[in-house]
């Protein structure tokens, strides 16, 4: 068996479920030793029973608030001086739906915090390890909005815009460390966050979740919504040794729906 990522040591955030617990599964079976990082340790631990030992690994997991900036940078500080990562999987839940202008300075903040400075803090954690090895991978999850804003998404549609920069500019900054900065755009993934915006659709329309979601599919050309594997699969290949060229792109894995270049 070939394990390409045996030795390394991985870091996903937002592991508790759908894309980060799938993507934490395929990394572990690539090889490397993963640390599950989400806020409820009850669900940590249960990813953590799950995952595989193709390579004898000791998973970890650690429990965080990523909106809670000093606390989370004092816990990955501890994390870092134990295991260095070389592996970094930004994923976080995205927020609640509505427009752009109805919502508030403060949601932004918020939203900003949980996203950009929380990968912010992130990677200034890792990267000592990355660079001290010479190499490094780090994943982002955003959305297919960066491409092509979706209605009624305001908030997210803004912050993952940031986040796709900031990725791009590190993405120049770090490629010479032979460290690469990559996003994936998911599409429409059978996730809590899926169930969340057909429940708010469904609510804001007045017609039944089902129809809602025929709706979304009839943009799909290949008919049907992802599941958090087929998405951790792409991650798994970003943050694989093949994939030492590709930096500083965005990837939608979203069976076509995106109709941008």
């Amino acid at each position: 068996m070939t394990l390409p990522l045996k030795g390394r040591h991985a870091l996903v955030c937002g592991a508790s479920e759908g894309i980060g617990r799938a993507a934490a599964v395929a990394l572990a079976e690539l090889g490397a030793t993963i640390t599950v990082l989400a806020r409820r340790q009850d669900r940590l631990d249960d990813v953590l029973a799950a995952l595989p030992r193709p390579a004898g690994q000791t998973h970890g997991t650690l429990s965080a608030d990523v909106g809670a900036t000093d606390a989370l940078r004092a816990n990955l500080d501890a994390l870092v001086a134990a295991n260095p990562v070389h592996v970094l999987v930004n994923n976080t839940a995205g927020p609640p739906g509505g427009t752009a202008l109805a919502a508030s300075p403060e949601q932004y903040l918020a939203v900003f915090r949980q996203h950009l400075i929380a990968n912010q803090t992130l990677v200034q954690a890792t990267l000592p390890g990355m660079k001290a090895a010479g190499w490094g991978r780090i994943v982002n999850i955003i959305s297919t909005s960066v491409k092509e804003p979706i209605a009624n998404l305001g908030v997210s549609n803004t912050i993952r815009g940031a986040v796709a920069s900031w990725a791009k500019t590190l993405a120049s900054e770090l490629g010479a460390f032979g460290i690469t900065v990559n996003n994936v755009l998911p599409g429409y993934t059978r996730t809590q966050r899926l169930e969340q915006i057909l429940g708010e659709r469904a609510n804001a329309s007045g017609k039944p979740q089902a129809e809602i979601a025929q709706t979304m599919l009839a943009t799909v050309p290949a008919g049907r919504f992802a599941e958090p594997e087929e998405i951790a699969a792409a991650i798994a290949f970003l943050c694989s040794p093949q994939a030492g060229y590709v930096n500083g792109i965005n990837l939608p894995v979203d069976g076509g729906r995106t109709r941008s270049l």
